[in-house]
């Protein structure tokens, strides 16, 4: 395997055996094949607008499935392979719909699970110009933070038609046209203008998604939090999603369930909405990558939302997931 999507990986430069956050080499290809899927599904896409074709619930899927392959959110194989395959009904679905054949639109427009398989999947390998090919890196990466809001804001209510048609986009960028011939015909100053562009792009999702949680949760505002736990049944919950927690609160309330934050989910405590429940009482740990020496002595159930979870090898009983996290046997 080769992972170098995040910071933590080996020596600065890649993962090869294993991912130190637990990610094992199968997992890495799948998250390979998905965002291959995901490139063929968007150049259909992409003609599908250009003849007024905007299907909601496919965009949706896009953000969410390019999201479901970032660092820390789905270790699972068989739920990789399931948003693989269903990319690929997807493209089929609106190839049809379009009236598209191998020869109208691309050769790949039949491409089935075994033939994306086989495929190495990543665009950099499709330009000898290392530095086109880092332009390239940068570009899918962003795409991936694009993804992580889109998907955040999306659970809310928040969409951009034209935030999803750049997702399109840059993610068919580079791909063989109809005769597989590589696209040659980006310059580096071409790859660093989508780059620029989907700085943009994630500027643009940031504020759906805070106009989302600021709609359904109020404007958050300085907050003392408490740390530790307290005597009493708990729950933790960790990753970001504020409608889950909001969810797990109004499901607890009136039990005598105490409700903690982990991780990156501290900021929920600061919304009005949220921190009105009487029994969201604080927060358990430092930062995800301690989780594996922290969670063991949470004295409750942990339930990761979206993402941060690594290998719950001491703990795994005790672990639920919710959206698009994964990791086998939870």
């Amino acid at each position: 395997m080769f992972c170098n999507q995040c910071e933590q990986t080996a020596k600065g430069t890649g993962c090869t055996v294993m991912g130190v956050c637990g990610k094992l080499a199968p997992v890495a290809d799948l998250q390979d094949h998905v965002i291959y899927a995901l490139r063929l599904l968007s150049r259909t896409a992409l003609k599908a607008r250009a003849k007024g074709v905007i299907e909601q619930d496919t965009d949706d899927f896009t953000v969410r499935a390019l999201f479901s392959t970032l660092t820390n959110v789905n270790f699972d194989p068989a739920a990789l392979e399931e948003v693989a395959r269903e990319a690929i009904r997807r493209r089929k679905a609106l190839a049809t719909k379009l009236g598209c054949t191998p020869d109208t639109c691309d050769a790949a427009v039949d491409a089935d699970w075994e033939s994306i398989r086989k495929v190495q999947a990543g665009t950099d390998r499709f330009s000898d110009d290392v530095n086109v090919r880092s332009a390239m890196q940068l570009l899918l990466y962003g795409l991936k933070g694009v993804a992580a809001y889109a998907d955040h804001a999306a659970v809310l209510g928040q969409r951009d038609p034209e935030l999803n048609a750049f997702v399109y986009e840059a993610l068919a960028a580079g791909m063989p046209d109809k005769d597989g011939t590589p696209d040659k015909a980006r310059s580096l100053e071409d790859w660093l203008d989508l780059v620029l562009r989907c700085g943009k792009a994630n500027l643009k999702a940031m504020e759906l998604l805070d106009a989302g949680n600021t709609k359904a949760f109020g404007d958050p505002v300085p907050t003392q939090v408490s740390l530790g736990h307290r005597q009493g049944k708990a729950i933790l919950v960790s990753g970001h999603d504020l409608e889950d927690l909001y969810e797990l609160l109004k499901q607890t309330q009136g039990t005598g369930i105490n409700i903690y934050t982990h991780g990156e989910m501290l900021p929920a405590h600061g919304y009005p909405v949220l921190k009105a429940f009487p029994h969201f009482v604080g927060h358990y740990g430092t930062a995800w990558q301690n989780q594996q020496k922290e969670l063991p002595g949470f004295p409750g159930a942990v339930l990761f939302t979206t993402n941060c979870i690594q290998n719950p090898k001491d703990y795994g009983g005790k672990v639920f997931t919710s959206g698009i996290v994964g990791w086998p046997g939870l």
